[in-house]
């Protein structure tokens, strides 16, 4: 409202034409529908045209899946968009404030943003809902204590909308909660900090971003891998973007660190990038994936099992010296103990595992869609298709490969990979699971 006012005093002097657009998100009731009256009764003193419009933004949010949060800006947008379009208006005005621009920090911050989402909002951007139409925010360095203060002073009058003191949304925590307690305790003039803090990362990151895309045009750029980090990130993420992918910094990372290997990026799609810094999708070919699955109970000291074309046979040992030599081993990083594997041409394979992390009943089963792996070795787990495909195994033959879930539901064995990191022997280790398998005869 203090926006409103603002303009209509200003556009005789700059020869302004104004529309005033509302959209009813029909969210609180007869609340809800008090504020497009009161809108429409300034619009009419005002003597400006008004738009109003109104969706049922629950329903919506259910139907397609969204956050309230998220249903409820991308229809405002498209309704500021479509009013803009029947109009022939191409700017829409916003009441964005400083205040607003320190709760997006921390907002995006919790969230884990780089630096073009830290440096928050921009005076002037595209609308996301059309780039030809501008969004410009002029009340952007205007603190929320100085537009009340204006309000009160000129009369204007307004509403509050009491969802804004809900604990529900996490923009409000941070608002009610969070910020307070920063100012008081911590910071007193946090608000002066972040705001220049965001300028600062606003004004790096679009450096970076000009450097990427100059990378990206010139043929006589040095190579990708000479590349700073942060531009070698900014070109996978904008050639990312450009291919409708949505990058998080994972999938960014593991692009980076791994020229000309495929990683999942959806189903049915995984992505590569070579030397040069491009990216390339290829679509995987879909089939159904394997529901065998076997539960074994390992309360027994030994025992064996066939499943999947694998004969499989275990044992515990608790002996003190098996024990202690096994355990002194993986303490100086023997690998052999951690993962067996084959003895000359014999067709038996054994592996070590810390029985104790295992407990005492797994499952085996086949790869199934989000299967998480972390192999001995390894900071993190990773998708088990990533793995497949990069140690070229088909996708024909890892449908039918053999896997084990320890009792906690997390994989510790695939069949022909390393085993899992967090069922290694150590020396705390007090019982040790030899785990021996072979293929079975067709």
């Amino acid at each position: 409202m203090a926006l409103l006012h603002l303009l209509k005093d200003l556009s005789s002097e700059h020869k302004w034409k104004i529309t005033v657009a509302h959209f009813n998100h029909q969210l609180r009731g007869r609340a809800s529908d008090a504020d497009e009256q009161l809108v429409r009764k300034t619009a009419a003193k005002l003597k400006l045209p008004l738009v109003a419009g109104r969706t049922d933004v629950k329903q919506f949010a259910a139907r397609s899946k969204l956050s309230i949060e998220m249903a409820a800006r991308k229809l405002r947008h498209e309704f500021f968009v479509n009013a803009a379009r029947k109009k022939n208006i191409h700017t829409i005005a916003l009441a964005h404030h400083a205040d607003d621009q320190v709760e997006l920090f921390f907002l995006r911050l919790l969230r884990g943003a780089g630096g073009e989402g830290l440096a928050g909002m921009k005076l002037r951007s595209p609308s996301p809902a059309d780039k030809t139409i501008s969004l410009v925010r002029p009340l952007l360095g205007i603190a929320k204590s100085e537009l009340l203060e204006f309000a009160r002073e000129n009369k204007i009058r307004s509403r509050v909308d009491a969802t804004n003191f809900s604990t529900d949304f996490l923009r409000n925590r941070i608002r009610n909660e969070l910020l307070p307690l920063l100012r008081k305790k911590y910071q007193p003039a946090l608000d002066k900090s972040i705001l220049r803090l965001m300028e600062i990362v606003g004004t790096e990151s679009e450096f970076v971003g000009e450097a990427a895309r100059r990378f990206r045009r010139s043929r006589a750029s040095p190579q990708f891998k000479y590349l700073p980090v942060a531009i070698q990130r900014r070109v996978l993420q904008s050639r990312l973007a450009e291919i409708s992918v949505t990058a998080d910094f994972e999938l960014i990372e593991s692009l980076r660190l791994t020229p000309n290997l495929f990683v999942s990026v959806g189903p049915g799609i995984s992505a590569m990038r070579d030397k040069s810094g491009e990216v390339k999708l290829r679509t995987d070919l879909e089939r159904e994936f394997n529901v065998d699955q076997l539960p074994v109970d390992l309360t027994d000291r030994r025992g064996f099992a066939n499943f999947g074309g694998v004969k499989l046979r275990w044992v515990f040992q608790t002996d003190t010296a098996l024990v202690g030599r096994a355990s002194a081993r993986a303490e100086h990083g023997d690998e052999k103990v951690q993962k067996g594997g084959s003895r000359g041409r014999s067709p038996h394979r054994e592996e070590f595992f810390d029985a104790d992390k295992i407990g005492g009943r797994i499952l085996l089963r086949h790869w199934r869609p989000g299967d998480r792996f972390q192999p001995i070795g390894m900071k993190s787990a990773v998708k088990l298709q990533d793995l497949f495909t990069n140690s070229k195994i088909s996708r024909e033959r890892r449908m039918n490969l053999v896997l084990a879930e320890a009792a906690n539901g997390e994989i510790f064995w695939v069949e022909d990979l390393r085993i899992g990191e967090a069922f290694k022997l150590t020396p705390e280790t007090a019982r040790v699971l030899v785990w021996r398998w072979s293929k079975l005869a067709v």
